[in-house]
């Protein structure tokens, strides 16, 4: 067992009978739609999104919407949730009841063994030493951003951490760590991982915002 202290949302993976964990979805209903449409979620089941459900894309309130409105769906908070909160971005139809939603959304969703939060860990810190921001920005923490170093080339785990935040080229998985953030905003595509057969589902996503290679990092021979 292991604790964290920021807001944080504990489930038993027993209480459910398959259990997705989902990329940043950023604004694209469409692509959303199409893979909660190839999962099929049965009446126990689980999605959990990694955050980022809003900005950039076209229909972020939509988004949103759909998973507020689900028994089956739940987000964690991403960097994104939290810059509508401070008052650092906004959306149009932006409503109290979305706003209500998102300052529900906790930083972090565990279960034994696994841990989801939307930017990541700190390799180099216990879990007990991260503050809320931490795990919502988390990318190169002796680095600038983009230019690494990255905190999943070091870290070695327990528990296995689910992350979004860093677009990657393909989703990443290693024993201690699944990258989900495949640029789904970008021209890239929706990633899920299915916790109990350890296989990614994808979707294509049409592009919305434009974004230099560069800042796509690249999964083979990581």
């Amino acid at each position: 067992m292991y604790s964290v202290p920021f807001d944080h949302r504990r489930i038993d993976l027993e209480d459910y009978d398959d259990v997705y964990v989902v990329g940043d979805v950023h604004g694209c209903l469409d692509a959303l739609e199409r893979l909660l449409s190839t999962l099929n979620l049965g009446e126990n089941d689980l999605a959990i999104f990694v955050g980022d459900l809003v900005r950039k894309g076209p229909e972020s309130v939509a988004v949103l919407e759909r998973v507020r409105r689900s028994p089956k769906l739940c987000s964690v908070r991403g960097n994104n949730e939290q810059k509508l909160l401070e008052g650092d971005a906004s959306l149009s139809n932006f409503g109290r009841a979305e706003y209500e939603y998102v300052e529900s959304l906790p930083l972090a969703i565990s279960w034994d063994g696994g841990l989801v939060v939307h930017g990541g860990v700190d390799p180099n810190r216990e879990l007990t030493a991260h503050s809320s921001r931490d795990v919502l920005t988390m990318r190169s923490p002796n680095g600038d951003g983009y230019d690494g170093p990255f905190w999943f080339d070091a870290y070695e785990g327990p528990p296995r951490v689910f992350f979004g935040h860093t677009v990657l080229e393909e989703p990443l998985e290693r024993e201690w760590v699944i990258g989900l953030d495949t640029g789904c905003v970008y021209g890239g595509y929706l990633t899920a991982y299915d916790v109990r057969r350890d296989r990614f589902i994808t979707v294509s996503t049409t592009e919305h915002t434009s974004r230099s290679d560069d800042k796509f990092v690249p999964v083979e021979g990581r």
